[in-house]
This record gives C-alpha cells, sequence and structure tokens, in this order.
C-alpha cells in the first residue's frame, strides 16, 4: 500500500514543540516502534496527499450560477443571528442592513471578507508533532462519528452511551492506522452530567490519545473550557500562536446562526482555533428539493458563518462545511448513500476550492439499524464521494449508523479498514520503474506466470492493498476458523485492539495540572442532566 506524507505545513507542524512532548520529540526508530507496540503492533498512516484528481460535476457556468444565487439569498432574504448582539453590532459596522435579528448582506460583501482574511491551508497541532495534520489542499484527514446518544455492540446491544464507552473509542481511534485525527463527540457519554462531560470528553482525547481532537461547541463556555485545557496541554504561548483544536459550528438550517453556536464560534476565533462552519441539512425540510437548491443555501449560510469568524479575528482558520442528506418524502426519515448529497458534495467541494478555503463533508454515513449490506453500500456510496469530491476533513469517517443516532463497535472496525483502502486509492498510479515492471515482462515471457519471477518476489508483500477484516480464504478453511462474518470478526478485532492498547507518554504534570482544573471546573457547578 503506497503512503504519502505531506511536506511544508506538516514538516513545520512536526518542528513545533508543544509543552505536551515535556521538552522532547517524539521522533526515531526506537519511538516509533514504541508507537507501534502502543497500537497494537499498527503502523500509523499519515494523512492523505491525493494524486489523484477530483471529480467533479458541475462546469463554470453552474458554479457561477450557485455563487450568483447564494449572494442574493445573503442580500434580499438575509439571515438571522439570533440572541447574539455582538454578532448584529459586527455585522452592522461592516455595511450590512441589520432589522432586528435579521441581517442582510450587501453583494459579495462575505465572500471578500473570507477570501480577504480565511487561510487557504492550515496545520492542526497535536500534542505529537508526528501526528500533526494539515487541513486545506490536496490532504485529506479521517476523523471517527461524531454526536450519537446511543453505542451498540454485538455482545450488548443498543444501549445510551457510557464515559466508558467514550473513552474506547477514543482509544480506537488512536489506534487506527488510517484515522489521523481524534475527533470529538465520539458518543454521548450520558452517565455524567450535561454541563460537566464537555470536561471528560476533552481529558479523554487529551490523555489516551496524541492525536488532534476537537473542542466543545455546546455552549461559549464550554468552549471557553476547552481553550483553557488546551492551554494546559500545550502551553499558553503555543496555543497563542497556534491552532491545536478544530471545532464543529453547525448552523441552524434554513438560514438561522443560534446564540449557542455563534458564541462557540467566537470564542474559537478570538483564540485563532479553528472553526468548521457547517449547515446541516435535510433536504426537502431543511432546505429546497434540489441539488443546486441545497448548494446554494448551503453556500450562503456557510460564507455567513466563516466571513463572522474573520470579523472577529482576521486570519482565523476556517473550514466550508457542506452536511446535506437527502430524504424519504413518504416517511420524512433522513436516507444516506443516495445520489443527490454525492452530487451536492461534488459541487461544494468545487465551490470550496474556488472559494479558497478547506473543506469538510462526507464520512460513512447510513442510515441502516445493522452493521449489514445495507451499512455497507451505503456507507461505500458516500466513503467514495468524499474522497474523489476532494474533502479536506472528513467527520463521521468511522462507527456511524442509524443515521448517526448510534456509534458502533463492529461498524467502527470495518469503517477503519475501508479508510485504509481510501489511502490506497488516493497514491493513484505507481509510474515509477518498479510500477512499470517491465523487467518482469521480460523475465516472464509469454506463456508462462509471474508468482515466482523476480519482480513478485520482491513486491508480494506490498504489492496489493490487504483487508484486516474481511476473508478471502476457502470455503472449507473459513469453515474450520468457525464460518464468521464480517461484522462477527470486527467484534473480535475491536476487543484485541483494545486489550492491546497503551495509552502514549504524557508529562505527569501536565496530566496532574488537567485533573486540577476538571475537579476546580466540576466543583463550581450542581450537576445538570438537561
Amino acid at each position: 500500500m503506497t503512503d504519502h506524507s505531506v511536506s511544508s505545513a506538516s514538516t513545520q507542524a512536526a518542528a513545533a514543540q508543544p509543552a505536551a512532548q515535556g521538552g522532547r520529540r517524539a521522533r526515531g526508530g526506537s519511538e516509533s516502534r514504541r508507537a507501534a507496540r502502543r497500537g497494537g503492533g499498527r503502523e500509523q498512516l499519515a494523512q492523505i496527499l491525493r494524486k489523484i484528481p477530483c471529480f467533479e460535476v458541475m462546469n463554470q457556468e453552474a458554479l457561477e450560477i450557485i455563487e450568483a444565487n447564494a449572494d442574493t439569498v445573503l442580500e434580499e432574504v438575509g439571515l438571522e443571528f439570533r440572541g447574539d448582539p455582538e454578532a448584529l453590532a459586527l455585522w452592522k459596522g461592516a455595511g450590512c442592513d441589520v432589522q432586528g435579528e435579521r441581517v442582510r448582506f450587501p453583494r459579495g460583501l462575505c465572500r471578500k471578507i473570507v477570501t480577504e482574511n480565511a487561510p487557504g491551508t492550515f496545520t492542526q497541532h497535536a500534542r505529537n508533532p508526528s501526528r500533526s495534520v494539515q487541513i486545506g489542499g490536496d490532504v485529506t484527514v479521517f476523523a471517527p462519528v461524531y454526536g450519537p446518544p446511543f453505542v451498540s455492540d454485538l455482545d450488548k446491544g443498543r444501549r445510551y452511551g457510557t464515559i466508558e464507552d467514550f473513552n474506547n473509542f477514543v482509544k480506537l481511534a488512536y489506534m487506527a492506522p488510517a484515522i489521523h485525527h481524534s475527533g470529538g463527540t465520539v458518543c454521548e457519554p450520558v452517565d455524567v452530567p450535561v454541563n460537566k462531560r464537555h470536561l471528560d470528553m476533552l481529558y479523554a482525547h487529551m490523555r489516551y490519545s496524541d492525536k488532534p481532537f476537537m473542542g466543545s461547541v455546546t455552549a461559549p463556555e464550554r468552549a471557553e473550557d476547552s481553550v483553557s485545557m488546551a492551554k494546559i496541554l500545550f502551553g499558553e504561548d503555543f496555543v497563542e500562536n497556534n491552532t491545536v483544536m478544530i471545532s464543529l459550528i453547525n448552523a441552524n438550517s434554513p438560514m438561522v446562526w443560534d446564540d449557542t453556536m455563534v458564541g462557540a464560534l467566537k470564542t474559537y476565533a478570538r483564540n485563532n482555533q479553528a472553526v468548521i462552519c457547517t449547515p446541516f441539512i435535510l433536504a426537502g425540510a431543511m432546505a429546497p428539493c434540489t441539488v443546486a437548491g441545497t448548494m446554494t443555501q448551503t453556500l450562503a449560510e456557510s460564507l455567513a458563518g466563516m466571513a463572522l469568524a474573520q470579523l472577529v479575528r482576521p486570519g482565523a482558520p476556517v473550514v466550508l462545511g457542506s452536511f446535506a442528506s437527502s430524504m424519504s418524502m413518504q416517511s420524512g426519515a433522513p436516507t444516506f448513500g443516495t445520489p443527490e448529497p454525492a452530487m451536492v458534495l461534488y459541487g461544494m467541494g468545487q465551490l470550496a476550492r474556488r472559494l479558497g478555503v478547506p473543506f469538510r463533508s462526507g464520512g460513512g454515513l447510513c442510515g441502516s439499524k445493522a452493521v449489514d449490506a445495507q451499512a455497507a453500500f451505503e456507507t461505500a456510496n458516500t466513503l467514495l464521494p468524499t474522497l474523489l469530491g476532494g474533502v479536506n476533513f472528513v467527520l463521521h469517517g468511522a462507527g456511524w449508523l442509524e443515521g448517526g443516532l448510534v456509534s458502533s463497535y463492529e461498524k467502527f472496525m470495518l469503517d477503519a479498514d475501508q479508510l485504509s483502502m481510501l489511502h490506497a486509492l488516493a497514491g493513484g498510479v505507481d509510474m515509477s520503474e518498479n510500477g512499470q515492471a517491465m523487467d518482469a515482462i521480460r523475465e516472464v515471457g509469454p506463456g508462462k506466470h509471474f508468482l515466482g519471477c523476480s519482480h513478485t518476489q520482491a513486491n508480494f508483500q506490498t504489492a496489493f492493498w490487504r483487508s484486516s477484516v474481511a476473508d478471502n480464504n476457502s470455503y472449507e478453511q473459513w469453515q474450520s476458523e468457525g464460518g464468521l462474518d464480517a461484522t462477527q470478526r470486527a467484534n473480535k478485532q475491536w476487543k484485541q485492539w483494545l486489550a492491546d492498547y497503551e495509552a502514549p507518554p504524557l508529562d505527569p504534570s501536565i496530566d496532574e495540572a488537567l485533573k486540577e482544573f476538571i475537579t476546580k471546573k466540576k466543583a463550581s457547578m450542581p450537576d445538570a442532566f438537561a
């Protein structure tokens, strides 16, 4: 399998020295071997540097129409910014027409603010510098599922998520070779009070993984806590001058930004931490029931969010997000893996590249209630457009089940396996001398086979991508090994990964400071479960 690492920004990221490393950089052969042991012997893959072109569904004229329509929505219809007087004042100061909470924007203003200020790429630093990632450009970064209140596995079935489940998914994401990012709310730990669980979730990402992670957005003060904990982990000066968190800021579609999301956006932007401005759209209910209409609304809403971040702090890192699903017009239920959301993804990718900002979309999405054939084909129908459409930051890369209501242990393992396949596909065709294989063709000649030739012998271990969960043995061998299906094999695998898990090292003084912060913060407020 071909693996490509990113130069430039990633090289600079590895050279940076966050405090969490205790003055040491995790480099060299001995550290690589220790890291492999902590990952159960699974060597981590670098973020994807694409060697294949992006698939495009729209021509220049069509893109210009969508952009013009989005400007019309912003100018004539406007968006509401509810419950945040500061945001309204910022827009008024920028020259917008503010009537109550409705903001109408001069034509082209949001695009101008974004293109003149937002970075085209940025580095999100991890506490292990070798795990830092570039967001944007030709790079694709995979993160796990985000947000489900339920979890499931073959042993215990479907149930509410707990902090133990949360910790388990963080550990699995840390160990998964093809997952580059620890993610955020990999499941909701409902056994922890609502107003305090963000502290435990952030600690899990910081302690049980050394990959990049996401901040909390469920209240502005929780975003502030995220920044404070990041400063303990990385050092205050480092956070002041570098991006160490990325966070998901959802528009309340159609055409509303609420005070919770805007408050979190402002907190992160002020601290130079990245925000993904994503309209969460169920097309037909929260946006028009057409591909072009959904793209128009998505672009308008995301543009306004990204521009607001620039008004708060020019140059703050932002990502254009698009999450659009179709729906059953009979039942109203969301559907996944269908053609229309794929076309929205492809088109929004083109629009993001024209705008010059990183792009978030896609993932391993499905509506199935079980890890079955429906889950597999719907996920495949979303993952392939994710890669081919040039998505830079992929949330929900592994574990999503039941329309995002469930984080599934078995689905996580199957998805993580497929993400490693996408690494191989993104590498493109090897046109090196070895890849051309002319020496093999000359050696074998007509009428013979290539199994024993020198080229095959030299390349057989890495010649083709191999799945870690699929079974390609004979029927007899499969039967003798228990006749397990893919879900049963994934069940065994996640348990083995957790048994093999070893936590990455963390400076004990930093760990103690994080725990002290959490203890004091929890003691400052009563428990709340609503």
